[in-house]
């Protein structure tokens, strides 16, 4: 029963955090998802296109220098208001698609304030529970459910005679919201005494930028997220251009991979507790892959649908529990937290980019398998960091 009200309270304490990145799910999938309509009235080819994906990216790779910065000179609470700020505004922005320049602009903006909100809800939530993988699962099985609530929202609207501008209208309204509400927590609380000791020490022992562990986490969040945001950006317009599947059905298909991976989420929550970090990063890399490789290589709808949604489910647990991987060696450290970030966003911003580049030049079809490169090195790294932590006294 202790145990219980324990939980009740660390979910109370953690709704901003909760509400801000149900909110960053809804604009990641958002982005994607009104791609193809950019394209067609702003009549720009998939080069910029990918650009605008990569300049996303570019920002979520500046906010971990930017949220350092801010934070030693405003504090995190006053650091994270003002950077959440300039997702609404950049929200708003592009749906008046200006001059492309502009709208490259609009989207490094929108990747700062989604990367700032990353920074600080993993390291909040990692401070407050000990790092633990079934805390960081559940934030993340929250922006799950953003990213499946979004395009379903987004299908709603066309179904009712709205244009994709409503729905980035509402999210406006929605990280406005997120924004003030993220004015309510409170980051004075820190872990007791004893923990802050032990931390300390750990930090002094192994610094975070002389472990292997933390480059090769890193790395493995590289290639992960480049994988993710390319699926994340560019399928809709792939089965779209492809003529699979009609945009509305590739809207809710990809709506549907994210609830795979909200169930996907709230069962490594649950595994992780019994399962090592390793072994579950191990297995949902390989069947990721598996996934991958049945979704490119198939036109058939009910075998795409299938896949797609498998890929999303074993998607779900690498991101949080690679994080959670990295907790030994940057805990207690925004800096550690921002560059194992800042890595990761480095995959988010090239991939878009080549992919984007390549479909100009041999077709979107075979620009996609151009990802089975990040598929194949997630593989390699997780099985090096099985094997890894297995010689090493480091938490598993």
């Amino acid at each position: 029963m202790t145990e219980t009200c324990k939980d009740t309270a660390k979910f109370r304490k953690f709704l901003p955090n909760y509400f801000s990145f149900f909110v960053n799910g809804a604009m990641v999938l958002i982005v994607g998802a009104i791609l193809p309509y950019v394209i067609e009235e702003a009549k720009i080819s998939f080069a910029v296109a990918g650009s605008l994906l990569s300049f996303f990216a570019i920002g979520n790779f500046l906010a971990s220098f930017v949220n350092p910065f801010l934070t030693g000179i405003l504090g995190r609470k006053l650091s994270i208001f003002i950077t959440s700020l300039f997702m609404p505004l950049s929200l708003a922005g592009i749906s008046f698609l200006p001059h492309v320049s502009v709208l490259l602009l609009l989207f490094v903006l929108l990747g700062i304030s989604r990367g700032c909100y990353s920074v600080i809800n993993n390291a909040y939530i990692n401070e407050n529970t000990d790092g633990t993988p079934a805390a960081l699962n559940i934030l993340h099985m929250i922006f799950a459910v953003g990213a499946f609530c979004a395009p379903m929202i987004m299908s709603g609207f066309f179904y009712f005679g709205f244009s994709w501008r409503a729905i980035v209208y509402t999210l406006v309204f929605a990280s406005l919201c997120s924004a003030f509400y993220m004015l309510t927590l409170d980051f004075s609380g820190k872990n007791n005494s004893a923990e802050k000791k032990e931390k300390t020490a750990r930090k002094e022992t192994v610094p975070f930028w002389k472990h292997p562990l933390f480059y090769l986490s890193g790395l493995l969040l590289f290639f992960y997220l480049g994988l993710e945001n390319c699926v994340n950006g560019w399928f809709v317009t792939y089965f779209k251009n492809t003529g699979i599947m009609s945009p509305a059905f590739a809207n809710s298909l990809v709506s549907f991979t994210w609830l795979a991976v909200l169930f996907g989420r709230l069962l490594t929550a649950y595994i992780s507790r019994k399962i090592k970090k390793q072994t579950i990063i191990l297995f949902d890399c390989l069947i990721t892959a598996l996934f991958f490789v049945v979704l490119i290589s198939t036109k058939n709808l009910g075998v795409i649908t299938f896949a797609i949604v498998g890929l999303g489910f074993f998607f779900a647990g690498i991101y949080p529990t690679t994080v959670s991987n990295a907790s030994a060696v940057i805990v207690g450290s925004d800096l550690g937290t921002s560059m194992l970030l800042a890595i990761a966003a480095l995959g988010g911003i090239i991939t878009p980019q080549v992919v984007g580049i390549a479909a100009d030049k041999i077709g979107l079809a075979g620009a996609v398998c151009l990802l089975l490169v990040n598929a194949v090195v997630m593989i390699v790294l997780s099985v090096v960091n099985f094997l890894m932590k297995k010689k090493t006294d480091l938490p598993s």
